[in-house]
């Protein structure tokens, strides 16, 4: 058994592949590790992330699979789950070797590395999609619009750009609370991903401005105003609001 080691990232994952392929390996011996587990009779590999080497699997995934395809597995790789990169390795290699055709590749789900693939991928977009809707910005003093999650995967890449579509002309930061990780986006430019845990203890970057303070609250009267008591349904309620999304919105709090 080959077992190449490499980071949790897309660029690492995907080095991997490049090189297992490089490498000429089988794919019925090869794993592609994330953590440092030994197996028995082992050959390890220690992957160094390449960027051009990850550039030409995912244009190759690109090219072969299609786009929808591709973002399937990008969602995959979002995911915590540690075999997750073996599970994407396989998927990848039995997609090329049995030659499968654009928006076919997770079809075969009684693989269970498909099947793995599949559900891995469905779970994060899932996330992705609530928070599109559960997300609540506030305004700092310094006029930035800010916003704090907790997502179980790793999709802030995935959500940037859907803000930035829609507010092309907004400072705005959206904070992984998770992974110390920052989505920046000034006023008309590109976004970014920063990773920088002096600027979350940093407590006079993040303080609210009185105008933000008021509508806080008149939100959360308008909110509370317009239930109605005798049509209360907190099971339905947590069916479409789960619970762990509650503590970043402004009207739960």
């Amino acid at each position: 058994m080959r077992v190449y080691q490499c980071e949790d990232s897309l660029e690492g994952i995907f080095t991997a592949i490049y090189n297992a392929y490089e490498d000429k390996s089988s794919r019925q011996d090869t794993m592609i590790s994330l953590t440092e587990e030994l197996y028995l009779f082992g050959e390890y590999v220690p992957v160094t992330v390449d960027v051009t080497k990850a550039v030409k699997v995912m244009n190759t995934l690109h090219r072969r699979f299609g786009e929808e395809d591709y973002m399937k597995v990008c969602l995959a790789l979002a995911s915590r789950d540690e075999q997750k990169a073996q599970a994407i390795y396989q998927t990848v290699a039995l997609g090329l070797a049995s030659c499968c055709g654009k928006g076919h590749l997770l079809d075969n789900l009684a693989d269970d590395y498909v099947n793995k693939v599949f559900f891995l991928s469905r779970a994060a977009n899932n996330e992705l999609c609530h928070l599109r809707g559960f997300i609540r910005f506030s305004e700092l003093e310094n006029g930035i619009l800010y916003s704090s999650i907790g997502p179980k995967n790793n999709i802030l890449t995935f959500l940037m750009p859907h803000f930035a579509d829609r507010m092309p002309r907004e400072n705005f930061m959206i904070y992984d609370e998770g992974r110390d990780l920052f989505g920046v986006h000034p006023a008309g430019k590109e976004w970014y991903l920063l990773q920088d845990e002096e600027i979350r203890l940093r407590p006079e970057t993040f303080r609210y401005s009185e105008e933000e303070m008021q509508y806080r609250e008149l939100f959360r009267h308008f909110c509370h105003k317009i239930a109605i008591k005798e049509r209360k349904n907190l099971e339905l309620q947590r069916n479409l609001l789960p619970l762990r999304f509650r503590e970043y919105m402004i009207e739960f709090r």
